[in-house]
Parts: structure tokens; C-alpha cells; sequence
């Protein structure tokens, strides 16, 4: 809620210029953009380790994503986030592998001309769609009509194998919304992402991204453990650990506890996701691809042997096959029985590991959708996070970086420019 601001100032037992509530990556990147800039900050976390939804489990030396974020190369704020200089990147295999009809076959990969010198006119059209999309500044296709995504991609003018085949399953991935429901324009920045990038994953987990923004702060900036009750814009009360004082907050929390904290924020529905984990006994040969399920009357959206892409999350001589469900868990069986068809090879003595279901695992976007959400909510009062843009890292990232720009504004404090050295993508 947001709580009165008539508390004596010798009540307030710490003090920052901006005190951040939320220690998921957006609240992290806020704190570096704050600090880089002279600011002082503290950062309240409820939970007793930073990172937010970029949780890894480590079970008898497997590394186990919690929500399964994708990541992709394309992704500037990366770059732009200070913090993230240690940050490494293993990608997949260029574009994605869809099993449809029986069949496997790559998308996204091939030029136009290469696509029609193999021989396949559906992969051309497709290649060249993308690369439309591909070459569009953002401010043009956030501009563009609006609707659904399924809408849009069937008007599109590409055959029906294709769009049922290869971009319904593709957007589902990309989007982690089975229904298509998403603005047609957040669709296209998706498809745009992917056609100007390599889809991947931090090297040594998920966690390792926001681990590597809490370490770079100073030390003392990053409190867990610490439940907030209310906020003002001088103050921040908690349950257990007293109050705040500062001349700002920025609540970077998900957009169901900001909207507690600030009645009158949306929240909006979310899309639930359910993650899957297995080990083999022996390696599974795999090329690193990201394999995608073209049927729907199945349960699994995606799936891949993310120990290939990334040989740190399995120990050595096994195998970790991750997949992912756009829904609630599936009988265990069932699963099995997909991936012993996905993959060809029998499930029977793969060891499931661990299962994790995120009911708001990310915001929806449905049509109307405004991917630049206002950040500031009045002088001295601030929101980010990825319900304030695109429900990716890149949005929860360029969202902190709108909200920080923000506070800099009102404090009348220049604006640090972003650095732009690039980070490793491993091979």
C-alpha cells in the first residue's frame, strides 16, 4: 500500500537517495544505472537471494532453471547494463528445430537465396519475411496495426504448413503464450529479435545474470530478507527491519506486489509456465539445437539438451534434457512418452529431476499494448520491471534503465551514457 508520508524523519533508522524495492534483475540494473550516475541506493529484497524469477536449483550437480528464460544476442540492453561485463552467452544452433508431421526441420537459418537454392520455397518466403522484420527500426513496427498475434500471422499471405508449422510454434516459444493472444506488435519485436540474433542462454544458469549484477554493487547496496509494508516517496516502511528514509523509491518488484504497494496499478493476467527436468545415464548426442513441438495436441512447447548448449548445468558424462510446457504440469508420462518421439530414443531410464511450475511466470500483453509503459508515477515515486515493457530480460533491463533516466530528470542529474563494449558469446 502506500503509506502516509507524515513519519518524523529520527524514526527512519537508514538512509539512500533512492531506496529500490525488489532485487530482481530490473531493481539490480536500476541500482547500477543509479549509482553510475552518483546516486545512492539501497535495495530491499524479500526473499533471501536476489535474482527474482532468474533462479537456478543445483541438485547433485545439475544446474536447473526455474522458468526457463531465453535469452538472444540482439539483446542491446545486455551491453547497456554496467554490472554485466562477466556475463557469457551460449547459444544454440542457428535459428530453431521444428518437429512437425512427423518431420524435423530447421526454421530461421537460411538466407532467401540459400533457403531457394535447397530447394524449399516455404523456407525462402519465410527467411525473407523475417528479414523484412529484421531490417524495421522498433519505433516502425511499435507503430504498426494492432491486434493478436494469431490474427496477424494469418494475414501474413504465407502457406498455411508454414504458419502452422513453423511460426505458430515458433511465437509460442518466443512469446511462451500457446494461445497467441500477445499485441501483434510485441509478435513482430519478438520475430524481429530472433531474426537479428542467436537464441541463448547465460553460461552456468540463469541465476548467474542477476548473481553477477547483486556481486558487482557495493557491498551493503543489496538487503534480503526484507519485507516491505509500505512506501511513499520519502519513505519506506518494512515489517521487521524498520524504516527507509530517502528522496525517492523505485519499486521493481513483479506487477501483482507493486500494485499492492500502489493501488491503482494494473495487474495484468499472466502466462504460466512449467519446466521440466531429466538426466540421462549416458550423453545424449545433440547439435545444440532448440527443438520445438509443432503439434499442439501435445503438451510440450520446447525442449532441448541444454547441457550441449551449455556443458557447465550437467556433470560430466551425463546429459540434462530441459523442457518446457506453456501451462500447468502434465502427467510425467505423457512427457516422457513426447520426448522419447521428439528425441528417438527411449525415456525409460532418464531420471526426472525436478519439476517447476510458475503460474506468473510472465505478464501477458495482450491488444491494446503499450510495450513503454510509463515508469514514473510522480516526482519521487517510480515502477520498472518487465510489465512496464516487454515480458523478456531485454524489457525488464530497458525498463529499469527508462525508470532510472527518470529519477536522474527530477533530481536534475545528466544522464551517464551506456557502455558499449559487448559481452562473450561462447562458440
Amino acid at each position: 500500500m502506500l503509506s502516509s508520508a507524515h513519519h518524523a524523519a529520527h524514526h527512519a533508522a537508514h538512509h539512500a537517495d533512492v531506496v529500490i524495492v525488489g532485487a530482481g534483475v530490473s531493481g539490480l540494473a536500476a541500482a547500477h544505472h543509479l549509482i553510475a550516475a552518483g546516486v545512492t541506493v539501497t535495495v530491499l529484497e524479500a526473499a533471501d537471494d536476489p535474482g527474482g524469477r532468474m533462479a537456478t536449483q543445483y541438485v547433485d550437480g545439475f544446474r536447473l532453471d526455474r522458468v526457463g528464460q531465453l535469452l538472444n544476442t540482439s539483446y542491446t540492453e545486455l551491453e547497456r547494463t554496467p554490472g554485466l561485463e562477466g556475463l557469457t552467452l551460449r547459444t544454440f544452433a542457428p535459428g530453431v528445430l521444428v518437429h512437425t508431421d512427423g518431420k524435423q526441420l530447421r526454421a530461421g537459418a537460411l538466407t532467401p537465396a540459400r533457403a531457394l537454392a535447397s530447394g524449399s520455397l516455404d523456407q525462402a518466403r519465410l527467411s525473407a519475411a523475417l528479414g523484412r522484420l529484421a531490417a524495421l527500426p522498433e519505433e516502425r513496427l511499435l507503430a504498426r496495426p494492432e491486434r493478436s498475434a494469431l490474427s496477424a500471422l494469418r494475414s501474413r499471405g504465407l502457406p498455411q504448413r508454414t504458419l502452422g508449422g513453423v511460426l505458430r510454434p515458433l511465437l509460442a516459444t518466443l512469446l511462451r503464450d500457446p494461445d497467441l493472444t500477445t499485441s501483434s506488435r510485441v509478435a513482430d519485436l519478438a520475430l524481429r529479435g530472433f531474426a537479428r540474433g542467436r537464441l541463448a542462454v547465460p553460461e552456468g544458469g540463469a541465476a548467474v545474470l542477476p548473481g553477477l549484477l547483486a556481486s558487482a554493487l557495493p557491498p551493503g547496496t543489496v538487503r534480503t530478507g526484507v519485507r516491505v509494508r509500505s512506501v511513499a516517496t520519502n519513505l519506506v516502511t518494512t515489517a521487521d527491519h524498520g524504516d527507509f528514509r530517502c528522496r525517492s523509491v523505485l519499486l521493481a518488484t513483479g506487477a501483482r506486489a507493486a500494485a499492492e504497494l500502489l493501488p491503482g496499478l494494473r495487474v495484468p493476467r499472466f502466462h504460466e509456465v512449467t519446466v521440466l527436468h531429466h538426466a540421462t545415464a549416458t550423453p545424449l548426442p545433440w547439435d545444440g539445437s532448440l527443438l520445438l513441438d509443432g503439434n499442439p495436441g501435445w503438451p510440450v512447447s520446447h525442449t532441448t539438451v541444454i547441457s550441449a548448449v551449455d556443458p557447465a548445468r550437467a556433470p560430466a558424462g551425463r546429459s540434462l534434457v530441459t523442457t518446457t510446457v506453456l501451462g500447468p504440469p502434465p502427467p510425467a508420462r505423457t512427457v516422457a512418452s513426447r520426448l522419447a518421439r521428439l528425441y528417438g530414443t527411449t525415456t525409460r531410464d532418464w531420471d526426472l529431476l525436478a519439476v517447476h511450475h510458475t503460474p506468473q511466470a510472465v505478464p501477458a500483453m495482450p491488444p491494446p499494448y503499450d510495450a513503454r509503459r510509463p515508469v514514473r508515477v510522480l516526482a519521487g515515486l517510480y515502477v520498472c520491471g518487465d510489465h512496464r515493457d516487454t515480458n523478456t530480460v531485454q524489457g525488464a533491463l530497458h525498463s529499469a534503465r527508462r525508470a532510472t533516466a527518470a529519477v536522474l530528470r527530477d533530481f536534475g542529474i545528466p544522464i551517464p551514457a551506456s557502455r558499449n563494449s559487448a559481452y562473450p558469446v561462447a562458440a
